[in-house]
């Protein structure tokens, strides 16, 4: 990172207070989802040329077409998935690895899968930087899930599945939570699964949401 840079990410980050303001206001208001927020240099996970907006809550573009999701959206998906200290989480879409970030801090193992070859070796050496030790990475097809390591508590989804995301949620333990955005269009709805501990779901529906489509098999290489 070049010495401009730096300096633009510096004085970028003066915003950080006003940011989690305004997350309060839109209603992230766990205090663990909020500290695991304040706490993450987001600047690590954005491109060069958007530093100086690394504390905006918008997204921003990164590598491979791809995003590096809004901190309301972060902090909202992050706050519905009710992780718990003990909680191994599944997340679908490493991306930058800023959600995966997050999760990591409010929980106690975090697998997640990537199909960019190029975002993944990007994201492990943003995790090795800040020393993360209980994340576990996969290059692969993350509409599958990861099968040999189900069942999970938490699953995360941060790419749109057009229907609801039936191969991921039987990997759920029975009170197992997944939330994903789920729709065919440019407008999804942001959707929160609940297991009733009888192999049913309560489904509630948060939000509209805009995501990358979750694509089947993994990209040739970037």
């Amino acid at each position: 990172m070049s010495g401009r840079t730096t300096k633009a990410a510096q004085e970028a980050k003066a915003d950080l207070p006003r940011l989690m303001q305004a997350l309060r206001e839109q209603g992230v208001t766990d205090p663990q989802v909020l500290k695991a927020i304040e706490t993450t240099p987001r600047d690590l996970f954005t491109p060069d040329l958007f530093k100086d907006r690394s504390w905006e809550d918008s997204a921003l573009p990164i590598a491979c077409g791809q995003t590096i999701s809004q901190p309301f959206i972060v902090g909202l998906m992050t706050q519905a998935l009710t992780v718990e200290p003990r909680s191994r989480v599944l997340e679908i879409g490493t991306g930058s690895g800023y959600q995966t970030t997050i999760l990591s801090k409010v929980s106690r193992l975090v697998y997640t899968i990537e199909r960019y070859r190029t975002l993944m070796k990007e994201a492990e050496g943003r995790f090795q930087a800040l020393g993360l030790t209980n994340v576990i990475t996969k290059f692969g097809d993350g509409g599958e899930g990861w099968a040999e390591q189900a069942p999970f508590d938490r699953i995360m989804v941060t790419a749109a599945a057009e229907d609801d995301p039936k191969r991921l949620l039987s990997q759920l333990k029975p009170n197992g939570v997944l939330v994903a955005p789920v729709g065919k269009g440019p407008v999804q709805s942001l959707r929160r699964y609940a297991g009733d501990g009888k192999g049913g779901f309560r489904v509630e529906i948060l939000c509209d949401v805009r995501f990358v489509p979750l694509l089947a098999g993994v990209a040739k290489d970037q």
